[in-house]
């Protein structure tokens, strides 16, 4: 209004060229307000527009289930080779450092796009983009399943995190703008958070089963009978969605997540292998480089490809690492539990996946029943009490140690599924729903980073302090060819399969050393984990103190 009378006092609103200029600055203030809007309380306007949304439909639950489809495929992906590694490592014979790469390629490349590709599905279409995703990444899983050596079976895994990042921010960004209704979506985010959890936990269970009757990589091929009923129904339900209004696509911030990332992540794995050389300190500060580069490009930018004023918003903040730190978790207990339960209890792949099915109910459960509950219980007391459990199932194992059973890691996983299935179901609800539904698909990308970054950090940051346990404390028999001895000092697979291989008393003092390095520093590392819990605490505590259901 002010611009159009200064325009009327100039003289310039009689001009047609001052007529588009005051149009256009109208449209870019519009277009400015619903993000400055979200460093504020939402007013008694927006919450009556919230009463007024339209509820979903059976079409739109439909639509729900066929997204669901990506959520858990991708999911699975993140943690399925967690019981297929012991295989891969006695087949494949990977080096520690290729071992982890192995599973880090996938979340890590994830990771990297995932910001990106929400932006291309807010330009392109979400729908399209969803397609897309789905096509690629059912091809690339038949390569992986038939990789025949490491090095494939690493592009392979990066390959699946290029197309896995079309995916997950499009299914999260649907949802944003299918369900209206703000206690309907609440309940479809949650729906989609416990299917995520529930997938990071099938996975080993997945795992488990088909390594009992098939090779390892058929634990790749799951993706395709999961993700062709998607193709053929999205187009049928899931309505097209998109930003009417977006940014150009910035391929030089693209490029800046990835050299902020990838550096820092190889960085943490050379000092597993290699332990400390100055390089690795030169990773870490191109790294931290890149990424004070992205974050001043952003806010330099009319329209970033991630808007940092988001951040400005505590809550949003706190969801977000919470997020992070919710996943770290999950996937770093995955990673050695998984190993203890078959390599160092001796136990079939099939037996120590059935072990784990009673965490994966109740963190399913968890996701749903936190629902109404937060409705009467600050978020930050229910999310810090989530992070509680998550380390007190830490601090079990770290406890028990060379000594836990197979009912007692069962019983420390149902703990952390309880604690972990409460938290992510808030945090993601709370970062999507603090957006308007056109930046859905950035806001989208962020969770789904801190999701990936957290399951990249998990198997890095603690999957490298376990392997460089592991390898300071092993003792090798006399006798071992260099060859073995390099194989049974890498990992504790490697160490599993030259041991029976050997034989004899050299095989059975390899075996026993082995086991007890890799359980010692279990104990190390669930030390971290829990130290890890109690800053999470304190963070859901400050963060979301101001923030009500």
């Amino acid at each position: 209004m002010l611009d159009a009378i200064g325009a009327l006092k100039t003289g310039r609103l009689y001009r047609p060229d001052g007529i588009v200029k005051v149009a256009q600055q109208t449209k870019q203030k519009k277009r400015r307000t619903p993000i400055m809007a979200l460093l504020t309380t939402p007013t008694p306007a927006q919450r009556a527009d919230d009463a007024r949304a339209p509820r979903a439909s059976v079409r739109h639950w439909l639509a729900l289930a066929v997204l669901m489809l990506p959520v858990l495929i991708s999911s699975v992906d993140n943690t399925v080779l967690s019981f297929a590694l012991p295989v891969i490592s006695e087949s494949l014979r990977p080096s520690a450092a290729a071992q982890l790469w192995i599973i880090d390629a996938y979340p890590l490349v994830l990771a990297g796009l995932l910001v990106a590709m929400g932006n291309l599905g807010d330009r392109w279409g979400r729908r399209r983009l969803l397609l897309i995703g789905a096509t690629g990444f059912a091809l690339v899983s038949i390569v992986a399943a038939f990789a025949p050596t490491a090095e494939l079976l690493i592009l392979a895994r990066a390959g699946l995190g290029f197309f896995g990042a079309m995916l997950m921010p499009s299914t999260l960004s649907l949802l944003r703008s299918i369900f209206l209704d703000r206690e309907q979506r609440r309940l479809a985010i949650a729906i989609w958070a416990a299917g995520f959890a529930a997938g990071s936990a099938l996975g080993p269970i997945v795992g488990g089963i088909l390594l009992e009757h098939f090779w390892w990589g058929s634990v790749f091929l799951i993706a395709v009978p999961v993700l062709i009923p998607l193709l053929v129904f999205a187009p049928l339900l899931v309505p097209e969605s998109r930003d009417p209004n977006p940014g150009r696509i910035d391929m030089v911030s693209i490029g800046l997540t990835m050299i902020t990332l990838v550096p820092f992540v190889f960085a943490i794995k050379e000092f597993a292998t290699h332990g400390f050389e100055w390089q690795q300190v030169l990773l870490v500060l191109i790294g931290a480089a890149a990424g004070t580069l992205f974050v001043r490009r952003q806010l330099a930018r009319e329209n970033p490809m991630l808007d940092m004023r988001l951040f400005r918003r505590g809550a949003f903040t706190g969801a977000v690492l919470i997020n992070l730190v919710s996943v770290f978790s999950l996937v770093g207990f995955l990673f050695f539990v998984s190993q203890h339960l078959q390599l160092v209890l001796g136990m079939r792949p099939l037996d120590a996946a059935l072990a784990l099915v009673p965490g994966l109910i109740v963190m399913v459960i968890s996701g749903l029943v936190v629902v109404p509950i937060v409705r009467v219980i600050r978020p930050s007391f229910v999310v810090a009490t989530g992070l509680a459990l998550a380390g007190t199932a830490y601090a079990i194992i770290m406890v028990t140690g060379q000594h836990a059973s197979e009912t007692t890691l069962a019983i420390a996983f149902a703990v952390l599924g309880l604690g972990i299935g409460a938290a992510e179901t808030i945090s993601n609800d709370l970062i999507i729903s603090s957006v308007p539904a056109d930046k859905a698909g950035a806001a989208s990308g962020v969770s789904e980073t801190s999701y990936e970054l957290g399951a990249v950090l998990g198997t890095a940051v603690l999957g490298s302090i376990l392997t460089a346990a592991y390898r300071s404390g092993v003792s090798l028999p006399a006798g071992l060819s260099p060859q073995d001895a390099e194989t049974a000092r890498e990992t504790l697979g490697g160490a599993v399969s030259v041991a029976g291989s050997v034989g004899g008393p050299a095989g059975r003092i390899l075996l026993e050393s082995a086991r007890a390095s890799f359980d010692s520093g279990v104990v190390l590392t669930s030390g971290i984990g829990v130290g890890l819990m109690v800053l999470a605490i304190v963070l859901a505590l400050f963060s979301l103190r101001n923030t009500r259901s």
